[in-house]
């Protein structure tokens, strides 16, 4: 089974999301069977990468809260993540572009490191100090050679801006096509889609129904059939 999730490195609910999914995979019977591929979504697509303003910022501008909510918010995510074993800074982080992070992930994917690497761009960006965003391109290359990733590899994809940009705008086509409009958006096998970080819950029961409901192969009749297996191949007769 193929579980596809749709993420953004600066969302919060994907940080949890994320934790949660993966405590309901732990327990699945059948974890061993189920493909989990990350896929591309950007909260603020069209940001420059030097575009960089604080969190409580982007809040208070782009959802017309006060600061007083902003910061009520963080401190209610902060004990959400702590809930799911998460490190959640409450104060002093940054928003921006994402773009040459979802890039470095599509190159972690073709290394198999792509969820190891998602895991070290979320610790850095929600847990660290050190902002994933205004200490530019050595800061994404420390993370990126850190969770496996060839440092030449990952030095020309950020700096050649056309790496795998295509890959990260299909993705984000194709969310939008599936009817995601936010993040994170699960998809099991192209059969159901969850929305949202739900609680675990939610999220084994999904698996377990998805799994259940697998078309099994279905033979036509191959009596006369003429084909090759282990002992050989059929030699026609007349």
């Amino acid at each position: 089974m193929r579980v596809e999730i749709w993420t953004d490195i600066a969302c919060p609910w994907c940080y949890v999301g994320k934790a949660r999914f993966e405590k309901a995979l732990a327990t699945f019977p059948h974890s061993d069977d189920v493909e989990v591929v990350h896929r591309s979504f950007e909260l603020d697509p069209g940001r420059a990468k030097d575009d960089t303003l604080s969190v409580i910022t982007m809040l208070t501008k782009k959802y017309g809260m006060s600061e007083a909510q902003a910061h009520a918010g963080e401190d209610n995510l902060g004990e959400l993540a702590a809930a799911e074993g998460l490190e959640y800074r409450t104060r002093g982080r940054d928003h921006g572009s994402t773009f040459d992070m979802h890039r470095l992930l599509h190159l972690a994917k073709e290394h198999g490191k792509q969820d190891k690497l998602l895991d070290a761009l979320y610790q850095a960006n929600f847990a660290e100090e050190r902002s994933v965003f205004t200490e530019g391109e050595e800061r994404l290359l420390e993370l990126a050679v850190a969770a496996g990733l060839p440092a030449d590899d990952a030095r020309k994809v950020l700096t050649d801006p056309t790496a795998y940009a295509e890959e990260v705008r299909a993705d984000e086509r194709e969310a939008a096509e599936l009817g995601a409009n936010g993040v994170p958006f699960f998809v099991l096998d192209r059969k159901y889609g969850i929305s949202g970080a739900q609680p675990a819950e939610v999220f084994t029961q999904a698996l377990t129904q998805a799994w259940g409901e697998r078309s099994p192969l279905k033979l036509i009749d191959q009596s006369d059939a003429q084909a090759c297996g282990p002992d050989g191949c059929e030699v026609p007769q007349h």
